[in-house]
């Protein structure tokens, strides 16, 4: 089983196109169908940056994803950001991958919210990839940034933009060159009240096709979420989700299926000061 799975992670690149947004060493955020870009109060770190300008306190979260139901296929990622007089700083870590096979990632975040109309945020992330196997056995890094942007045109509409590893740095070894996903992210949010939200967005990794995603987000009695939306790229898939606000801590539940890869699944714990 580990032999397939191995196998699997070396070629992953070339069928990546499948869902570029999330490829390995980019975990996925809770908001439906990944379409978070626009999204400025709920902060996922390797998502749109200019979220953490918009917490207002210490939060502190952990995530666990899943795919096609594989342990090995797994992200573990944890994250705080605080609440600064200028500049609201993040630090994040994500781990993919099992013994044989693994990516790491770790980011420390800027970011600064102007007068409640316009965000920006910067992140400075150390990627490093476990090679296992021939001749090699060790790990190789690399620096890479992530930035983003957010605007409330009018009080129930935002746009958001945000750029991962926009320079395409990539890993080169003496076999092979690792190469790190540059994906680039527009999208909006539409609140047809404060407790029902229209995320639309579009990605686009630059060696892969186009990724569509739009979903509905339903607050009920202040403490359940509803979610519900679908994406597109070269598959619809559809995708559904939970959330529950149980006053300071918050627990969400997202899960997709896709027509090929089978059953994605997302759990997120987060605790806001």
């Amino acid at each position: 089983m580990k032999k397939f799975i191995y196998i699997f992670l070396l070629i992953y690149p070339a069928i990546g196109n499948i869902n570029a947004q999330i490829a390995p060493i980019v975990p996925s955020s809770t908001s439906i169908a990944n379409a978070s870009v626009a999204v400025q109060n709920d902060w996922s770190a390797f998502q749109n940056t200019a979220a953490l300008a918009h917490i207002d306190k210490l939060e502190l979260a952990m995530q666990y994803e899943n795919h096609s139901m594989v342990k090995e296929m797994s992200w573990k990622s944890a994250q705080a950001g605080i609440n600064a007089k200028y500049v609201n700083v993040g630090v994040s870590f994500s781990y993919f991958g099992y013994s044989l096979y693994n990516e790491m990632i770790a980011g420390i975040g800027l970011a600064r919210n102007f007068s409640d109309k316009f965000s920006m945020g910067l992140q400075f992330n150390y990627y490093s990839a476990y090679f296992s196997g021939g001749e090699e056995n060790r790990y190789r890094s690399a620096l890479l940034p992530q930035m983003g942007i957010s605007s409330r045109l009018f009080p129930n509409f935002t746009v958001g933009f945000h750029a991962f590893n926009p320079f395409q740095t990539n890993i080169k070894t003496d076999l092979t060159e690792k190469r790190i996903p540059s994906i680039y992210s527009i999208g909006t949010n539409y609140e047809f009240a404060k407790n029902l939200a229209w995320l639309t967005q579009i990605d686009k990794e630059v060696s892969s096709n186009y990724r569509l995603a739009t979903g509905f987000e339903y607050t009920m009695l202040q403490q359940l979420t509803v979610k519900l939306g679908a994406y597109r790229m070269d598959y619809l898939v559809p995708c559904f989700g939970v959330g529950l606000h149980l006053g300071q801590l918050h627990f969400d539940l997202n899960g997709e299926l896709h027509p090929q890869l089978g059953l994605n699944t997302m759990a997120r714990m987060k605790y806001r000061f």
